[in-house]
């Protein structure tokens, strides 16, 4: 299906206007149509075009002075220059300025038409080459794991909505990953896909980086920008540890999100904008509402969908497939030769606890990758990399297949801290990173009664 381009043409002759407007919109595009520069600027601030065509000679503000205006501002947007008393110098002067192309009056209907869609199509390439670098193993998400089934299943199932999705889950468990994946399976995947992390950025430059701000807005504002809503026009954006975002920045993100409108620092038009919103956070969301700390009106426009990413640590399964997938990228960015892992360096790194998930287990692979010996990587490796890991657990003393070696590692880790608390349940689930209900769940699947051990123990000790 032919692309629909949004179209601005600027031009003091009102049947230019007329009969360019009309060739455009009998091909299926959309026109706006403008008798001067100055106006014309006004509408290239507060709207998105894919493209301006602008005539050269004008009273007031000719074209060129309104093509330097545009740049200057940081408008972007291509732009075709036409004139009935062409020369080199103009044409040279245009390019100069940043003009896509220069075209010659009268121009034909086909040519126009032509033009358009080679700007489409440039736009269309731009957007697969994005799509493609994002593919490029970077991004892509491994698993074989049950629960990651359910996790995966659950985002086919969203992709293909406007919904908006908050992706849950401990730092470095994937969740830009996730929502890139949302953005590249949804109807919106030829857009572009931005993101901003809240807590990476100052309190008073959160509002200038998400909505823009206009020029001589504030000490420092030297140009105009356009903020990431603006950028992720007709594609996503995507708002990491949401739970961090300031207060009075809520309140103003809300306002976005009930009426599809932003505003510049320094400006005084609302600007349409049609995005779709994906945020996540490590923090739990209801207990910061509950503290005051995060507007309810706020939580109830984005917890929409909640998405749910496991820790490393709940599947274990996966390990061999991602430190696969890990050695391999490390492999092809270095330009080496396959690095073999031997199976009881994996079962190690299978059964270690993994704080920083799978983003620690990437930079580990790597380290262990720089430090392996012309054999490849071996338990002793391991035991290099991770010197921080309990003595037990990189032993290699262990047999029988991974799943029950990380099985028993569980059983005696938890068993451990159940003893070390003297059964504080609370405290257990503290120490090993676990909410309470996750502590008891993960004792009965592998086959711990609580009480019952408590109760033996203290029979034991009388």
């Amino acid at each position: 299906m032919a692309q629909r381009a949004n179209l601005l043409i600027v031009d003091d002759e009102p049947n230019t206007l007329a009969s360019l407007a009309r060739a455009f919109r009998l091909a299926g595009h959309d026109a706006t149509v403008c008798d001067n520069a100055l106006k014309a600027l006004e509408f290239a601030k507060t709207q998105n075009f894919d493209l301006i065509f602008s005539d050269v000679v004008m009273p007031g503000k000719d074209g060129l002075s309104f093509l330097e205006d545009l740049r200057s501002q940081g408008i972007t947007v291509p732009v075709v220059m036409m004139s009935g008393q062409a020369h080199i110098e103009m044409a040279v002067r245009a390019t100069r300025l940043g003009a896509l192309d220069f075209l010659e009056k009268p121009v034909s209907t086909e040519k126009l038409l032509l033009t358009v869609e080679n700007v489409l199509k440039l736009r269309r390439l731009e957007s697969e080459n994005r799509q493609l670098r994002q593919r490029l193993g970077k991004h892509e998400i491994v698993w074989t794991s049950e629960i990651m089934r359910k996790v995966m299943a659950q985002v086919e199932r969203v992709a293909a909505s406007e919904s908006r999705v908050c992706i849950l889950g401990e730092t470095g468990t994937g969740k830009e990953l996730v929502a890139r994946t949302l953005h590249e399976r949804s109807p919106r995947s030829a857009g572009p896909f931005i993101t901003l992390n809240c807590a990476a950025v100052p309190a008073e430059l959160i509002e200038s980086e998400l909505f823009g701000h206009e020029k001589g807005s504030f000490t420092g504002a030297a140009a105009r920008h356009t903020g990431k809503f603006e950028q992720a026009e007709h594609g996503t954006i995507f708002l990491d540890e949401i739970g961090d975002m300031p207060l009075s920045m809520q309140a103003k993100l809300l306002r976005v999100l009930e009426e599809g409108e932003v505003e510049r620092v320094g400006g005084d038009k609302p600007i349409s904008v049609d995005v779709r919103v994906l945020v996540a956070t490590h923090r739990n969301l209801e207990s910061l509402v509950r503290e005051g700390k995060f507007r309810q009106d706020l939580f109830h426009r984005v917890y929409v969908f909640p998405l749910v990413l496991p820790p490393l640590r709940e599947r274990r399964e996966d390990i061999p497939a991602l430190v696969k997938h890990f050695s391999g990228q490390v492999c092809a960015q270095n330009s080496w030769k396959p690095i073999p892992f031997a199976s009881d360096a994996i079962e190690a790194l299978a059964a270690y606890s993994w704080p920083g998930n799978v983003r620690e287990l990437r930079n580990v692979v790597e380290r262990l990758m720089l430090l392996a010996t012309e054999g490849g990587v071996s338990i002793d490796t391991v035991r290099a990399a991770l010197p921080a890991a309990p003595a037990g657990l990189l032993s290699g003393t262990t047999s029988g297949p991974l799943a029950d070696r990380v099985q028993s590692f569980e059983r005696e880790a938890i068993l451990g801290e159940l003893r070390r608390n003297n059964y504080h349940i609370t405290n257990a689930a503290k120490s090993l990173g676990l909410d309470r209900s996750h502590l008891y769940k993960k004792a009965e699947q592998l086959g711990i009664d609580i009480q019952k051990q408590r109760r033996e123990e203290e029979s034991d000790a009388c």
